[in-house]
């Protein structure tokens, strides 16, 4: 069986290597001169960083298996730390380890900076949702959410708005409470303690996956084209040509915002920004935990990437667009409050970073119009927001109807 995979991002690499796994012979073919769609590798002023920082959860769970398959070592590659949420102002809410629910249940209780009645009355709200499964009556937005159910404190601009940003990419005055709802599913309230962990990349984020899945499809027969972008698809009942080249299956797995090129019936998404801003401080300096919330006007969060140098994450609409390169870099730097210049400095902007996880959402099906053309993408995961566990997932289960469908 001959299956073309279009887009060689995360959900193109997982569907080519379960492809490949199940028998097919596989073209991949990548616009780019790299692995990786939107959260790839770059080279800045000779560094080898990502085009955004990103982190994964424990609850990664087919991200995890799918370094495995390809020999990149999740426990060598990544950093696995109990999730704390440190933010500037004195706030902190550190998991214990200690099997689940009791990890988040303590964590929670022992959080600096909030009342006891504010503790119990989220705890009581914590357990009501996790009895309903997770499940809303209705999508409305996360900050309408959290007002229904009286979360209107610390714990609310402290935790909770800031995970629906970081998760979701998009505030929580438009973003959909169900997906937030599944985030928090898979993750605080997961039955698995190590599904709450903090997954930190010790190396670029190319090497964590996209670098080895290529290698490991090259070594395993599957032809990769690099550089070579795909103009038209023509479907039909017993196949798929991709420029006139004929194969059985295709999956089509490129940025949503390039979808309609090839699939003129997609959905029409909006989207929202990411900004990273990477500061090399002198080699000493370095975070008390990896991840740190900022609370002034530009920060959102900044991780510790280790021998001074931190990645400030700024995400979905806001003020920060206004500021220059210079200017949002400068006030960053301010709102650490480290000292000192910083040696280099630069910004990465990406306007089209993630689709806008609004309440009520319509999201691409698996199917494209008949079942040799799979869609995948992190887009097309309507379970999760724009996440790359969502990316991997769509890609397994595009390459598992592909080889169904054959």
């Amino acid at each position: 069986m001959r299956v073309a995979v279009i887009g060689a991002g995360w959900a193109g690499l997982a569907a080519a290597v379960d492809l490949v796994a199940g028998g097919a012979a596989v073209t991949l073919f990548e616009a780019g001169r790299v692995p990786g769609g939107r959260a790839r590798t770059i080279d800045l002023d000779g560094r080898r960083l990502d085009n955004g920082q990103h982190i994964l959860l424990g609850a990664y769970r087919e991200t995890l298996d799918l370094m495995r398959r390809v020999d990149a070592d999740p426990d060598t590659l990544l950093e696995r730390l109990p999730l704390q949420v440190v933010a500037d102002d004195g706030f902190r809410l550190a998991l214990p380890r200690l099997p689940a629910p009791f990890n988040v249940a303590l964590g929670l209780l022992t959080a600096r900076g909030v009342d006891r009645r504010e503790k119990v009355d989220t705890a009581l709200w914590m357990n009501a949702v996790q009895r309903r499964g997770f499940r809303l009556a209705r999508d409305l937005s996360v900050a309408a959410w959290l007002d229904a159910a009286g979360q209107t404190g610390v714990l609310r601009h402290r935790l909770w708005e800031p995970l629906c940003l970081a998760a979701l990419n998009t505030p929580a005055s438009r973003a959909s409470a169900q997906l937030f709802a599944n985030v928090l599913r898979d993750s605080l309230g997961s039955p698995r303690r190590a599904d709450t962990d903090l997954l930190l990349p010790r190396v670029p984020l190319g090497d964590v996956l996209p670098e080895p899945a290529a290698r490991w499809l090259a070594a395993h027969g599957a032809t990769l084209r690099f550089g070579e972008r795909v103009r038209k698809l023509s479907p039909g009942p017993d196949g798929v040509a991709v420029d006139g080249e004929a194969f059985d299956a295709a999956v089509l797995a490129v940025a949503p915002q390039h979808l309609s090129a090839l699939l003129p019936d997609a959905p029409r998404l909006d989207y929202e920004p990411i900004a990273t801003v990477y500061l090399q401080y002198p080699d000493a300096v370095r975070l008390p935990y990896p991840l740190r919330q900022l609370t002034g006007k530009s920060g959102q969060w900044v991780v510790d990437r280790g021998d001074g140098l931190l990645a400030c994450v700024q995400s979905g609409h806001g003020e920060w667009e206004k500021l220059s390169d210079h200017g949002l870099a400068a006030a960053l730097q301010n709102e650490l409050g480290l000292g000192g210049p910083v040696r280099w400095q630069r910004v990465v902007r990406e306007k089209r970073a993630t689709f806008s996880c609004r309440p009520g959402l319509s999201r691409a099906d698996c199917v494209a119009g008949q079942p040799r053309l799979l869609l995948a993408g992190d887009h097309s995961w309507a379970d999760y927001p724009a996440t790359l566990e969502g990316a991997v997932r769509s890609g397994r289960r595009a390459a598992q109807r592909a080889l169904a469908a054959g």
